[in-house]
């Protein structure tokens, strides 16, 4: 028996919220870029939004997009514990590979009971990130922080650690994969083509070559 979760479009609406704008200064979503993210029409998206902010998980200005109220950040959150501890699970106790598991994931994540969840944390040792290196909310939302930075900025010759992969493209994430780059490998930029081309690595020792847009994907922390 599962514990009573929004419903799987509640859920999806509000994880993609707090993806698009993680980041941001600004903590607001256009509805256009959700409608992309989402893949439905921007009338769905409206009507969602509104409907969420009647129901208080979100902030909904016409014309400002939407941004998460704190009970809608809560939710996400749980979504993100869910969905990122069973990739590590997938990953880790069933040898499922890295490219895989996002969309095993996905899958799972609206159906799997908290106490099931749990039980996952417990058995993997309470882990604070999933296989991509993206972090693992704790059991109250608290997120542990990082100082990373892309590997298309990471200044020549300084040596770095590959920390996490911000996409969930497999065909993007197999591109990386098959070019050397893991997480906690170990990273340093050798040269950088101008013009926004290339930039040669070495990765563990072993040089490689990957474009400008694809290393922005790579986070790295520097070594201290």
């Amino acid at each position: 028996m599962t514990d009573a979760h929004p419903s799987e479009s509640v859920e999806n609406f509000l994880k993609a919220i707090y993806s698009l704008s993680e980041h941001e200064a600004d903590a607001r979503v256009s509805t256009n870029t959700l409608s992309e993210r989402l893949s439905i029409s921007a009338p769905s998206v409206t009507d969602m939004a509104q409907r969420l902010s009647a129901a208080g998980l979100v902030d909904y200005e016409k014309y400002r997009g939407v941004a998460l109220t704190e009970s809608g950040r809560r939710v996400a959150l749980q979504v993100l514990r869910r969905h990122r501890l069973i990739e590590l699970y997938l990953a880790r106790e069933l040898g499922f590979s890295l490219a895989d598991v996002h969309q095993e994931a996905e899958a799972l994540e609206h159906a799997a009971s908290d106490a099931f969840v749990e039980a996952v944390a417990r058995r993997l040792g309470n882990p604070h990130f999933d296989p991509h290196g993206d972090p693992i909310p704790a059991a109250d939302g608290t997120i542990t922080p990082r100082d990373l930075l892309p590997l298309s900025e990471l200044p020549l010759a300084v040596r770095a650690t590959i920390r996490r992969f911000v996409t969930s493209n497999n065909d993007m994430l197999q591109h990386i994969l098959d070019r050397g780059f893991r997480i906690d490998g170990v990273v340093t930029v050798a040269a950088r083509d101008p013009f926004d081309g290339p930039i040669s690595v070495t990765v563990d020792g072993a040089s490689s070559i990957i474009g400008r847009q694809v290393a922005s994907y790579i986070l790295v922390e520097r070594a201290r």
